[in-house]
């Protein structure tokens, strides 16, 4: 079969086959066995060709008969002058010039379990083998985990062309890469139960070891390169400690320090026998290295393995420049600049936590992604930012008592434009202690007595997002879910056989907590208090409110 798929192919060369995806071997489907155009002439007819044609095919099932060398032997049961003969030795002399080597076509595989991995063994650089686990994952790929897998095939063509040079170089087998796929489905934004993130899904105290950078404004562990690199430098230790590929990613998984332990009990570097032992390894460990065989061996022959390639929605692979930046530059302003898309900025940079590039500076540079092609124009477009459009900040640390509004008028600022820069989903998420990112007038603003263009268009992109709050509904930081003291004045009675309280409002007292202490909502304080100000920051001290109480409520120090 692979020698008619040359034949027609030579027949045919103003239609040439797609090309694989990067870093892909693609299982093209067999052609219909029909003659070239212009060949009916030419084509035997009878049974003998057809004889021919099998004996080649045969040829293809047999592993010892694959290579070029194989192939030419076989066409000697052409005779010379064949047509057919003629057009498969032109394409071999071709491939041949050109230093290509000829599609490998892994026939269809109907029995996982009785798949014979000597087949394709020379296809990796990191060892595979047939277990009876690596036979389950195959058929959980192509059967419960099929919708999983497909959303990996599909990234993987991004992070493929990016991640195998930095494995080369770091002198790891290319196709170390299938790790990436099964830990985190080369997805940059994973987390997992155990807070581990990224497409390598580093724990904060690996990321430590491998010196990648954790702060407020970015977090290392998500970028597709500086992961890379870090997972490339702990996999080479493993492999050096534990001297087999199985065992470092065994210790990849589980930790360096259990695979000695269990290797130094046992006497023994077989992954496979040292996956029965028990104690042994966790169950998690011992499907790791079954698993990525699996995922490694669907990736290069998947219509093999049942998958068509209409099923993958391959990604392309990311092209950019990188631009050292001074100063720190809003992010949408930065797209504007190099001509793309907030979306497709934060893919290329998926380290950056916050609406805006790190602190910078000449000496101390952040270099930035950008579309291939736009660094010029990036350089330039950030020279030319005026005061108005540069970005302004203060960092606040929250303290007891403090509101998403009341920050803002502090710094002169918005709550909605803390919220979306912070990442803050309800007013009522404030966390003592933690520092927040305060988005300030300019200068030239404050000046003016203007507001910031900046922060209307942080409010703006916070609003149709749906990001909104009210003063009234904010809960001070610090407080308790249950208001357990009295803040101000408060006198009980009866009226009508129901429950009154007349409070004084007190210092530190807001509307959300003082309906919290009194089992009541914020809307029945407003509907039972018509001269409430509209905002809460207008509350003054000692103004009597009128509360029907709850069943909860506490009336504790009432008179």
């Amino acid at each position: 079969m692979l020698l008619l798929m040359l034949a027609v192919a030579a027949a045919a060369p103003d239609v040439p086959m797609p090309p694989p995806p990067p870093g892909m071997e693609r299982v093209e489907p067999l052609p219909p066995v029909t003659p070239a155009e212009g060949d009916e002439a030419e084509a035997p007819e009878g049974p003998s060709e057809v004889d021919e044609m099998r004996a080649l095919e045969e040829t293809t099932l047999e592993p010892a008969a694959k290579s070029d060398a194989a192939l030419r032997e076989q066409l000697q049961r052409l005779g010379l002058g064949n047509a057919l003969r003629e057009r498969i030795e032109q394409a071999l002399d071709d491939a041949e010039g050109s230093g290509e080597s000829l599609p490998f076509v892994l026939d269809p595989v109907t029995d996982v379990a009785a798949f014979d991995v000597s087949l394709v063994k020379d296809r990796y650089d990191i060892p595979v083998e047939m277990q009876p686990l690596v036979a389950q994952y195959l058929h959980f790929f192509q059967h419960q985990g099929r919708k999983w897998y497909r959303r990996w095939m599909g990234r993987s063509t991004r992070y493929i062309p990016m991640m195998q040079p930095v494995l080369v170089e770091a002198g790891l087998p290319k196709d170390t890469v299938y790790l990436a796929m099964i830990e985190s489905g080369f997805s940059t934004q994973a987390r997992s139960w155990a807070a581990a993130v990224g497409p390598w899904q580093f724990i904060a105290g690996t990321a430590d070891m491998f010196h990648l950078k954790r702060d407020f404004w970015l977090d290392e562990r998500n970028d597709f390169m500086k992961s890379t690199k870090a997972a490339a430098a702990y996999l080479s230790q493993l492999y050096a400690n534990h001297g087999h590929w199985y065992l470092a990613w065994a210790g990849y998984n589980t930790g360096g320090g259990r695979v000695r332990w269990i290797t130094t009990r046992y006497g023994t570097r077989d992954f496979w026998e040292l996956s029965n032992k028990k104690p042994g390894f966790a169950k998690e460990t011992k499907h790791y290295v079954p698993k990525l065989i699996a995922a490694a061996l669907i990736a290069k022959h998947p219509e093999a393995f049942g998958f068509s390639q209409d099923e993958f929605e391959y990604e392309k692979p990311l092209e950019y420049d990188e631009v050292p930046l001074d100063t720190q530059v809003d992010l949408d302003v930065l797209a504007r600049i190099a001509n793309t898309t907030l979306e497709d900025l934060k893919v290329l940079n998926p380290e950056l936590k916050r609406w805006c590039t790190p602190p910078a500076s000449e000496k101390e540079p952040y270099i930035v992604r950008v579309p291939k092609g736009q660094a010029k124009a990036t350089t330039e477009g950030v020279a030319k930012l005026g005061p108005g459009e540069r970005l302004n900040f203060k960092v606040h640390r929250v303290a007891k008592g403090d509101t998403l509004s009341g920050v803002a008028t502090k710094y002169a600022s918005a709550a909605e434009a803390i919220m979306r820069v912070n990442g803050i989903k309800s007013a009522r998420s404030l966390k003592l202690g933690t520092d927040l990112l305060i988005p300030v007038p300019s200068a030239a603003s404050l000046k003016a007595g203007k507001t910031d263009a900046v922060i209307e268009r942080q409010v703006a992109r916070a609003r149709r997002s749906g990001l909104t709050t009210r003063p009234e509904d904010e809960v001070p930081a610090g407080t308790q879910k249950t208001a357990a003291a009295p803040a101000g004045t408060m006198t009980v009675a009866q009226v009508n056989g129901k429950t009154r309280v007349t409070y004084g409002i007190g210092s530190g007292d807001s509307l959300w907590s003082i309906a919290q202490r009194f089992d009541v909502s914020v809307s029945d304080l407003k509907n039972w208090n018509e001269a409430l100000p509209k905002s809460a920051r207008a509350l003054k001290l000692g103004t009597a409110l009128t509360i029907w109480p709850g069943p909860k409520a506490n009336l504790g120090a009432a008179k």
